[in-house]
C-alpha cells in the first residue's frame, strides 16, 4: 500500500513541478538599431532529452564538458526547427548565447539589417520530434504592435502583419 501511495506522489509531484511541454519565442523588432531580437525558453529537461537523440556526446546544458560543443548543438537544433521570413525573404538568425534562468534555458539569437517590418512569418516546430504534447508560444512586436499566438503540434506555421 505505501507503494502505491508513494508512486502516485511521484506521478502528481512530477505533474505540478512540469505538467506542459512548452516553448516560448519572443521576437522584438528594434527600430533603432533595425534589427530583431530572438529569444527562445526551453525547459533544459526536455530540450536536454531531445539533444540526447541527435548526439552521441554527453549533453549537460548547464555544465557541459565542451562549452564550444554545446553551443553548437543548442545553436543547430533551433535553427533547425526555427525559420523565419520578414517581408517575404528567409532571414538568418545569428546565435548570440543562452543562459538558464530557473528551470528553462532562454537561447539568444539576433537578425541584423532589418529596415522595416511589414510582416513575419514563423516555422515554429521546436521539440515536434520530443512530444506530441508540445504547444509553441510566440509573442511578436514590431511597430508598436504586440502579437501573442499559440501553436499547438502538428500545427508549425504562423504569419504576423503590421
Amino acid at each position: 500500500m505505501a507503494s502505491i501511495l508513494f508512486q502516485w506522489i511521484t506521478v502528481l509531484y512530477a505533474a505540478i513541478v512540469h505538467p506542459f511541454f512548452v516553448s516560448t519565442t519572443d521576437i522584438n523588432y528594434n527600430s533603432k538599431d533595425k534589427e530583431l531580437e530572438i529569444s527562445v525558453r526551453i525547459f533544459t529537461d526536455d530540450f536536454e532529452n531531445t539533444l540526447r537523440k541527435y548526439h552521441t556526446s554527453k549533453i549537460d546544458i548547464l555544465h557541459p564538458a565542451n562549452q564550444e560543443e554545446m553551443n553548437g548543438f543548442v545553436n543547430d537544433y533551433i535553427q533547425k526547427h526555427l525559420h523565419l521570413k520578414v517581408n517575404g525573404k528567409a532571414v538568418q538568425m545569428n546565435f548570440v548565447g543562452y543562459e538558464q534562468q530557473s528551470e528553462s534555458i532562454w537561447s539568444y539569437f539576433e537578425v541584423k539589417n532589418i529596415s522595416n517590418v511589414q510582416k513575419i512569418d514563423i516555422v515554429n516546430s521546436l521539440l515536434h520530434d520530443y512530444t506530441s504534447n508540445q504547444e509553441n508560444m510566440l509573442h511578436v512586436r514590431a511597430s508598436n504592435k504586440d502579437f501573442s499566438y499559440k501553436l499547438d503540434y502538428p500545427d508549425t506555421n504562423a504569419s504576423f502583419s503590421f
